[in-house]
């Protein structure tokens, strides 16, 4: 069974950091190809080991990504 889920990256540092909000886990990579890969080799790897208990605790259905804007300074 195949499961879309959101993948949110962002440059730290020297490398990248990737995170799905959908069941709070984050990876990192090199490059953005190396952290979605690596986001999704833990994404697995969790859906692989966690109980079923964990998933419909960790699981959030609806993820809302959109920009806001905000008055600065």
């Amino acid at each position: 069974m195949n499961r879309q889920l959101t993948a949110i990256i962002e440059r730290e540092g020297d490398g990248y950091v990737a995170l799905c909000p959908e069941v709070d886990v984050a990876s990192q990579g090199d490059t953005v190809d190396e952290a979605r890969r690596n986001l999704c080799e833990a994404l697995e790897l969790f859906f692989e080991t966690a109980s079923p208990e964990e998933i419909r605790e960790r699981l959030h259905d609806e993820i809302y990504v959109t920009h806001v804007e905000i008055a600065v300074g």
